[in-house]
């Protein structure tokens, strides 16, 4: 049953949806987490140490944090992969283009697969910078998540990187929202203004919040 409901396209699609939805809930924790640098080292790094502590004594040290990754490092390989075989199968079905053009496509969803590949590259860079070190700029520090993240974002790349991302994980955002609700079906004519509203809300919060970091780091609120 689970594999004939993966080969339809409707299975796919709710995979995607689901997928998104989990990986939306831990961004939204995680730039609120983020915004914490603005009160300063002391209390961001306390911040980074209890995330690995989380659940003590029950759970042991770091077990939480790493139960978090793997269910997201889940969620997005189910998503990209969705998504990659949704798209060849689109364009299997559509192997010459349309005489009749179709009606222009917003920004958004015209840009939904470039966006996820720029967003999986930034996942890579992001955790070789920030969590193993290996692409950090200057020295990394162990458990002073505070000092690493300003080291990032005083280069030039690390903000113009960062940027680039969160703008794309906006547009991300507020189409995937959109579809996800059609796919799970929540979708109706007397909702569907407050679902676009939720989806344009989220996206700018979401883009704003975590653009907030670097901005912080380059006007010197953040030092």
């Amino acid at each position: 049953m689970a594999r004939t409901v993966w080969d339809s396209t409707l299975g796919k699609k709710t995979v995607m949806a689901v997928s998104g939805l989990i990986m939306l809930l831990y961004l939204v924790a995680h730039m609120i987490g983020n915004l914490k640098i603005y009160f300063g080292a002391g209390e961001f790094n306390a911040y980074g140490h209890w995330l690995r502590t989380v659940g003590e004594p029950f759970m042991h040290y770091e077990w939480t944090l790493w139960l978090i990754r793997v269910v997201l490092v889940a969620a997005v390989v189910a998503h990209a992969t969705a998504a990659y075989q949704l798209s060849r199968r689109d364009i299997r079905a559509r192997p010459s283009k349309y005489v009749h053009k179709k009606p222009r496509a917003s920004y958004a969803t015209r840009t939904m697969r470039w966006g996820g590949i720029i967003l999986g590259l930034f996942i890579v860079w992001h955790i070789l910078d920030l969590t193993t070190g290996t692409a950090h700029p200057g020295g990394f520090q162990e458990g002073r998540p505070y000092q690493n993240v300003v080291d990032t974002f005083s280069t030039w790349y690390g903000n113009v990187v960062y940027i680039v991302a969160m703008l794309a994980l906006g547009l991300h955002i507020r189409h995937g929202f959109w579809s996800a609700a059609q796919t799970l079906g929540a979708r109706s004519r007397s909702r569907d203004r407050a679902l676009k509203t939720v989806a344009n809300v989220l996206a700018l919060l979401l883009t704003a919040g975590f653009i907030a970091v670097p901005v912080g780091v380059m006007t010197g609120v953040v030092s």
